[in-house]
């Protein structure tokens, strides 16, 4: 698979200076960690799981969480856990090419259960989503996955949610950050990304972030985010992959305030058409926020409709100014430091402060592709939408 593989080979090659490389679920963690882009989230207990997956990887979804979780009520775990079997049983069967799986647990016995009963079906799983982890819930789950490897033979994968009240709580922040540390630098091999559970944060203290407004201005949550990013995401080599929080927003509502998306990009084609759908179903909040996320150090993002996945891609793709700078600044003859303008003659690049952010744009230019120097955020979006 490859992002934007679902559109014709002639529009990809006009749309990217570099494309989008080829992965699958034996790629390396730092290829897949990066990769990972919007992960749709499912409630598993969807009658017609097999096809609604293989309809998202034709539509360019590259990873999903099929859930067992907060998705569902507690009365429905067992029928939901007999879904999945039956589920990833005709997706083996049918051998389409899938999405990168992961299914959402409640406690750790359900992870080692479920690999026994997918039976050869568990080549189609990459791992298991881990929620509400702390040092005391997280390392009875990563015992479990140890043991659910050892059991199928193949390698998993676990993506721990950060989402407990321990965590949000300023009194044991501190503590609770190091003890996840912890345990995630002691699984390393195993840990491919971190998520970010910002509706259980809001739950905590009654609130609800409104379409207009990000994650990042509810002070609460978005102090939280800089602290989990400043203990697990450094570029020291010890970090790891934090994703962005998911966008609650699909439908229209009343909008409070003005359009926070700006005219000047949006003036050809389809342009103007794209924008206004954009506002009326409040996306251009979701614009703001992946954004921001970028900005703040996160990479991917949880979503719960498909409207969401094309927008997240889109703004994923790495433009050819960024490509061009990050470029200079890792030139070999560049190793003793230094300051230069830019190609694009408009900023500075300084060779050992911008290092760590160069790399890590060439490493999201590999998985999500360059644009061409006259291509940006609309036509990639376009491009997204129209399969």
């Amino acid at each position: 698979m490859r992002h934007f593989g679902h559109i014709a080979p002639a529009a990809r090659e006009g749309l990217f200076f570099q494309e989008p490389c080829e992965f699958g679920p034996e790629s390396s963690a730092r290829v897949l960690s990066a990769a990972l882009g919007a992960t749709l989230y499912s409630p598993a207990t969807r009658p017609r799981l097999a096809d609604d997956v293989i309809k998202q990887a034709g539509r360019g979804v590259v990873s999903m969480v099929l859930c067992l979780e907060d998705s569902i009520d507690d009365s429905e775990v067992a029928g939901a856990e007999e879904n999945l079997v039956r589920q990833f049983a005709e997706l083996d069967a049918r051998g389409a090419e899938v999405p990168l799986l992961f299914i959402r647990v409640r406690e750790p016995g359900q992870m080692t259960d479920l690999v026994h009963r997918l039976g050869a079906a568990v080549r189609m799983l990459s791992g298991f989503v881990l929620p509400k982890f702390t040092e005391e819930r997280g390392v009875p789950f990563m015992e479990a996955l140890t043991k659910a490897e050892k059991a199928c033979g193949r390698r998993l994968f676990a993506m721990p949610v950060l989402e407990s009240p321990e965590l949000l709580y300023l009194e044991t922040r501190g503590e609770t950050l190091q003890g996840i540390a912890r345990t995630v630098d002691k699984y390393r091999e195993r840990v491919l990304a971190l998520r970010l559970g910002v509706t259980d944060f809001c739950s905590a203290y009654g609130l609800r972030r409104a379409p207009d407004m990000t994650a990042y201005d509810v002070q609460i949550v978005g102090a939280v985010i800089a602290d989990v990013v400043n203990v697990l995401g450094r570029a020291d080599g010890t970090g790891f992959t934090i994703t962005g929080p998911v966008w609650e927003y699909f439908r229209l509502q009343e909008r409070m305030f003005k359009p926070q998306l700006r005219r000047s990009p949006f003036l050809e084609g389809r342009a103007e058409e794209l924008r206004t759908a954009l506002i009326e179903h409040d996306l251009d909040g979701l614009l703001r926020e992946i954004g921001l996320d970028r900005a703040n150090g996160l990479l991917g993002k949880t979503c719960i409709h498909p409207s969401h996945v094309a927008p997240v891609h889109a703004l994923s793709v790495v433009s050819h100014e960024e490509f061009s700078d990050a470029e200079d600044i890792l030139r070999p003859e560049r190793g003793g430091g230094g300051v230069m303008r830019s190609a694009y003659t408009n900023k500075m690049n300084e060779v050992k402060p911008h290092r760590a952010w160069a790399e890590r744009t060439l490493l999201r230019a590999e998985v999500f592709g360059v644009a061409r120097q006259d291509v940006g955020f609309v036509e990639l979006l376009a491009a997204g939408l129209a399969e």
